[in-house]
């Protein structure tokens, strides 16, 4: 079984190379792929670059040309479920893309022609996630993730997208990737962390809390990967 992790920035799949240690680097579509040996599992691990764009041709590379037969999206989000704390994880049970707008038509926000607003991710996935943050002691939620080419700091864009899309956390590349798999026929979990709060301070929070959530994030997906069959 072949398995793709991916992380939209370098510090969310440092701490997965840093565990696994030994893998062989690989170039290819103006990236750079990571291959990790487990005995009968090929992890192939990446920093798709951020943005929908980059992600999407990450994720499509994954499938097409490794041949990856699950793909796991480990990194950090933005909160805006006031529910949710700094540190905290979050399934994407469902993804949008809050961006998209063809509302002249007379379609609603985030749709697109012959395509739909939410994708779901895969559910067995998902539900091994939530085993094993509930073996770790880790508060993970389950949610709807909205995504788009933007970092959004401003409180009423996070509101609009919170009362549109009934949106608990928001980052750039999740629901692209959740498109392609869809597509593609492919199982996905999109696990976050949250980096910040629901409030204006957004980028003075995501630096400060950065690492630590994404080593929150990647804890979770190295023991999730022990567990796949």
């Amino acid at each position: 079984m072949t398995i793709g992790i991916l992380g939209a920035m370098q510090e969310e799949i440092s701490p997965l190379l840093d565990h696994y240690k030994t893998y062989e680097t690989i170039a290819f579509g103006g990236n750079t792929f990571y291959k990790v040996s487990l005995g009968d599992k090929t992890l192939i691990i990446a920093c798709s670059r951020i943005g929908k764009v980059h992600s999407s041709l990450s994720a499509a590379t994954m499938i097409l040309y490794f041949g990856c037969n699950k793909i796991i999206f480990n990194g950090v989000a933005g909160g805006i479920n006031p529910n949710y704390k700094i540190g905290d994880l979050v399934i994407g049970e469902k993804l949008c893309q809050h961006d998209v707008d063809i509302t002249i038509f007379g379609h609603p926000f985030g749709y697109f022609s012959e395509g739909k607003i939410f994708t779901q991710t895969n559910e067995a996935l998902n539900k091994l996630a939530k085993e094993v943050a509930k073996e770790s002691n880790i508060t993970i939620h389950q949610g709807t993730i909205a995504t788009g080419d933007q970092f959004v700091s401003s409180k009423e864009r996070k509101e609009w997208i919170k009362k549109e899309f009934n949106a608990d956390a928001i980052e750039m590349e999740g629901a692209s990737v959740a498109v392609v798999c869809d597509n593609l026929n492919t199982p996905l979990c999109v696990i976050r962390a949250i980096s910040d709060n629901a409030g204006d301070e957004a980028l003075i929070s995501y630096e400060e809390f950065l690492e630590h959530s994404a080593k929150q994030s990647a804890a979770l997906v190295i023991k999730m990967i022990e567990k796949i069959n």
